[in-house]
């Protein structure tokens, strides 16, 4: 859409857009990325559709944060710990990006030291941290070119010393899983809702075992990042949790066992609030059902009797299927 993008021009784009696809009455839930106007614009849009009763549970699951935006916050905390590496890894990487002649020298370096040049350097933008792990990752893997080019290059002043490359490799070793499940949480060819809460959990599980490294890389930086993460899991865990539920693979004793092993104290109070929730969410389920039953037929109401036995027949079946009820397919999330 043209500028303005403030929350009231957004708010009434992604009305109309609502309303035109005629899924104003079926949204369950938005996922946005942390900005400022989104939040506001959501506001907005709530009370719309709060005013016209077309929220599940009033709105509580409206407004679902990105996960893999706030993946990317808690790391990016956690790299502040090693900035001084990466800017020189970074300050390398794109001093020989920057012209032909010097990669055609890089690469004359890798000869010398015997090493082939298979994988392309990768640059990263810095607000993307896995874009920073995918630098890291191929920087390290022609850490003795950099050296050697520092001795044939008179000009390049940015290789990292040697410890600096070592914190790296740590670094990078501490990373890797995080850099799988971001990828594994970010698919379009597959369902993701079920899958956040395990991952998710996963991240904390590696947060708290790395928390205790003998490394101080290492141990510095899940340390910055675990304040982050308790901050946005505390939020929104119920969303995550339920998710994982509906998966016939996981079902409730999973999230059970991961909330456990997470904090064995509260973790009876997570789990029956969950089961609360849950509840009442069937319940709003069931009670639109009926609803849309019962309007149908009010609808045929003045229909031949022939045509009022057919209803009747079809309310025993509609209720036999609202008695096996799960969640309806008629329902949108929207992620923008």
């Amino acid at each position: 859409m043209p500028p303005p993008h403030s929350a009231p021009e957004l708010a009434q784009k992604i009305s109309d857009i609502l309303m035109d696809w005629k899924i104003d009455r079926k949204i369950f839930s938005f996922t946005l990325d942390n900005v400022a106007a989104n939040n506001a614009m959501v506001k907005l849009l709530k009370t719309q559709l709060q005013l016209q009763s077309s929220l599940l549970c009033n709105g509580e699951y409206f407004h679902v944060r990105c996960c893999e935006h706030i993946l990317n916050l808690i790391v990016q905390e956690g790299l502040k710990v090693a900035s001084d590496a990466l800017d020189k890894v970074r300050s390398s990487i794109k001093y020989v990006k920057a012209s032909e002649a010097r990669m055609i020298k890089f690469k004359e370096c890798a000869r010398k030291v015997d090493i082939e040049f298979t994988t392309s350097l990768c640059l990263d933008v810095p607000t993307r941290w896995n874009s920073t792990y995918l630098m890291l990752a191929s920087g390290i893997k022609y850490q003795r070119v950099f050296s050697m080019l520092e001795c044939d290059d008179l000009a390049y002043k940015h290789c990292p010393t040697e410890d600096e490359w070592e914190g790296g490799k740590v670094m990078c070793e501490f990373l890797e899983p995080i850099y799988d499940i971001t990828t594994l949480i970010s698919g379009s060819s597959y369902p993701t809702s079920n899958l956040y809460f395990m991952e998710v959990w996963n991240i904390a599980r590696l947060l708290e075992k790395n928390s205790r490294s003998h490394d101080e890389v290492v141990k510095s930086m899940p340390l910055k990042m675990q304040s982050k993460f308790e901050k946005y899991w505390e939020e929104y865990s119920d969303i995550l949790s339920m998710g994982a539920v509906f998966d016939p693979r996981m079902k409730l004793k999973l999230v059970e066992y991961c909330y456990s092993t997470l904090d064995p104290l509260s973790s009876e109070d997570k789990v029956n609030r969950l089961k609360t929730k849950l509840y009442i969410l069937y319940d709003e389920y069931k009670k639109k059902g009926d609803d849309a039953y019962l309007s149908k037929v009010s609808q045929s109401s003045g229909r031949c009797n022939s045509e009022l036995g057919e209803s009747k027949f079809m309310e025993g079946v509609r209720r036999q299927e609202v008695g096996k009820l799960k969640m309806n397919p008629n329902v949108f999330v929207v992620s923008i």
